[in-house]
């Protein structure tokens, strides 16, 4: 199995080539791109699956902790005494994430070839996320950083193309979102490759095998790599400070914004801190500061969300809002749980992208939830999946949400960080509001009456090909928590718990640390949480958004700030954006000021120097030939006497 392996970022890189000639041909093979692009993303997903299966061994998920699957094809880089082969590893992480990237990208394709039917660029919009998910299989698989920073690059450019895809609509703001997308993410690349330039020159080698067995890190060399690993991990999971591109990637085709926020290009981050574990757990510091960055981003993001009128805004700041569960549960040293949490977290969210697609479609291009509602009628496949996606969400009792959010919480008391308990509120309260809107979200846009005019405008439910897709995610969606019941109270072996656990047992239980037995209280209390903040929803929003209005105007200033993005666009384009217009300003006129006078001024002294040696040239050839024997004479009586002296001495 290990010398297929590179099959899996191969055969999308075929299709993408495949449907890029499509493309080009026009006509009738545009329309055959998206059914070659899926068959060739399900052959990536079966090799995947198969190497699963492979780990599993016996069906025994603790035996697969001490087995990968390698393929190692030639030496890549070759610079001094680093040596960097192309490796790929398939062990019980990026398996994992190698079904979920595979899996859910080639229900997104199938969804796409019924929503890109129309679109003149279907097959180039097909080429791009086939060579998003080559780029992400070769982040996953990448048995280095090296390899790694390649798929890491490659993801980053496919998602600027994708989110500019409409560059020429709506006044050019997907362009803009691209490359705002762009940009951002590149900072957080100089931190991933200062950090990998540490871990070079202390190990010698950065094979993740490698560092693993090599020697410890220093406190400080510690505490410092890993901080520029986070940074490079905020960056791809759009995580404080640099969460402002995920929000507006939605102007992507909504399709890509699936890709983009759900299995693909926001998990990055998430896997990058998981890879790196054993790095992380050598700097309690760093791992206190993924725990803050996961929490306070979680908690914004989803305060944000709670006052949203676009639906695919409210769904990008949940998807913000879930990846800082996942870095809290990181930081905190709860792997499994951020694992099975992002899991859970790719294929909900992937079904609420496509659902959100689905009712934009059947709504003519609407995005504007308050202008909706009553769509169960219309829709009833699209809403009882999106309802279904709004309960993992939320996190209702024995929805596969719940229990990964629940692990994250029970973790965060687990955990050994001094802000534990903080973390735990902080964390209990994003929860309720996440219930909150995501219910509020559900109401407005699928109960009540409708709010826009139904003589011109009949909603009607998508075709087949982007509804089974949707069921499908559902069922996942109901049965995923199935992976990670709590042994305690279910007396069935925790899936993710054993097959994480070479990852687990690197961070030790802190003393005092509270019991298993409490974890059926703290699952309770998660409960209640869920429940009320769906209620309150329900009970705000069922007959439409007039009750919520009235309670937004009572508190007017929380509104505005929520509504408003917490202004955090505003705080860098003061902070930031504008200190570097005002420099480069100041760069332009001294450089068209002091710079062009020194050089003009050097330019004016050489022709003001040489005026009068012209004025003597008249064009006489005998006044020339006079001038070059005075010269010569001249360089005789200096240089002959000289050559003669010397030859004497000798």
């Amino acid at each position: 199995m290990a010398d297929v392996l590179f099959l899996i970022p191969l055969l999308p890189l075929l299709g993408a080539l495949l449907c890029g000639v499509f493309h080009a041909l026009g006509g009738a093979w545009k329309d055959r791109a998206g059914y070659v692009a899926s068959v060739a993303v399900a052959g990536s997903f079966v090799v995947a699956l198969l190497g699963f299966f492979e780990l599993l061994g016996s069906g025994q998920a603790e035996h697969a902790a001490s087995h990968a699957l390698v393929y190692e094809g030639w030496t890549w880089l070759d610079i001094g005494k680093v040596q960097v082969p192309f490796k790929l590893v398939l062990d019980q992480l990026s398996s994992f994430l190698a079904l979920l990237a595979c899996g859910v990208g080639l229900l997104i394709h199938i969804y796409s070839i019924s929503y890109m039917a129309r679109d003149e660029g279907r097959a180039k919009f097909f080429a791009y996320l086939s060579l998003f998910l080559v780029a992400m299989s070769t982040l996953i698989l990448g048995a280095s950083l090296p390899l790694l920073f390649v798929g890491w690059q490659g993801v980053g450019l496919m998602s600027y193309l994708l989110i500019g895809f409409w560059y020429d609509k709506e006044n050019g703001w997907p362009a803009k979102a691209g490359q705002k997308a762009f940009v951002s993410q590149r900072i957080g690349d100089l931190g991933l490759l200062l950090g990998m330039s540490l871990l070079l020159q202390h190990f010698g080698s950065l094979d993740f095998a490698a560092m693993q067995a090599g020697p410890a890190l220093e406190p400080g060399l510690a505490t410092l790599a890993c901080l520029l690993l986070l940074l490079g991990a905020t960056a791809k999971s759009a995580q404080l400070p640099l969460l402002v591109w995920l929000p507006d990637a939605v102007a992507s085709p909504t399709p890509a914004s699936a890709l983009i926020h759900g299995a693909t290009m926001v998990s990055a981050g998430v896997y990058l801190l998981l890879r790196s574990s054993f790095l992380l757990v050598q700097s309690e510091t760093a791992m206190t500061v993924v725990a803050i960055v996961g929490a306070a981003t979680a908690l914004l993001a989803a305060t944000v969300a709670l006052t949203q009128r676009d639906l695919t805004k409210v769904l990008s700041y949940a998807s913000v809002s879930q990846l800082g569960f996942m870095f809290l549960a990181c930081g905190v040293g709860s792997w499994s749980a951020a694992l099975f949490h992002l899991g859970t977290h790719a294929v909900f969210m992937a079904l609420l992208f496509l659902g959100a697609g689905s009712v934009i479609r059947g709504m003519q291009g609407e995005r504007d939830a308050f202008k909706m509602g009553g769509l169960r009628k219309h829709m009833k496949l699209t809403w009882i999946s999106f309802l279904i996606g709004s309960l993992a969400l939320a996190g209702l009792p024995l929805s596969s949400g719940f229990f990964s959010r629940s692990e994250i919480l029970w973790g965060t008391v687990q955990g050994r960080s001094e802000l534990s308990w903080t973390l735990w509120v902080i964390g209990a309260i994003t929860t309720a509001l996440t219930a909150f809107y995501s219910f509020r979200l559900l109401a407005i846009t699928f109960l009540g009456r409708e709010r826009f005019e139904e003589d011109k405008l009949q909603p009607q439910e998508s075709p087949k090909l982007m509804t089974l897709p949707l069921l499908i995610l559902a069922a996942l969606a109901i049965l995923g928590g199935l992976l990670g019941l709590p042994e305690q109270l279910v007396q069935i072996s925790n899936f993710m718990q054993h097959w994480m656990e070479p990852l687990s047992t690197q961070v030790a239980k802190p003393a005092g640390a509270m019991s298993n037995g409490m974890e059926g209280s703290f699952l309770a209390i998660s409960s209640l949480i869920a429940v009320l903040g769906i209620l309150i929803g329900l009970a705000l929003y069922r007959n439409g958004p007039a009750a919520g209005e009235r309670m937004a105007k009572l508190l007017r200033p929380a509104y505005v700030g929520s509504y408003g993005k917490c202004f955090i666009d505003e705080i860098y384009e003061v902070f930031i954006l504008l200190p570097l217009a005002i420099l480069s300003k100041l760069v332009a006129c001294f450089e068209l000021g002091v710079g062009n006078a020194l050089v003009n001024g050097c330019g004016r002294a050489c022709a003001a120097f040489r005026r009068p040696w012209r004025q003597n040239q008249e064009g006489s050839i005998q006044s020339y030939a006079i001038w070059m024997a005075f010269g010569l004479l001249l360089f005789l009586f200096l240089i002959v006497p000289s050559l003669l002296g010397s030859g004497m001495n000798r």
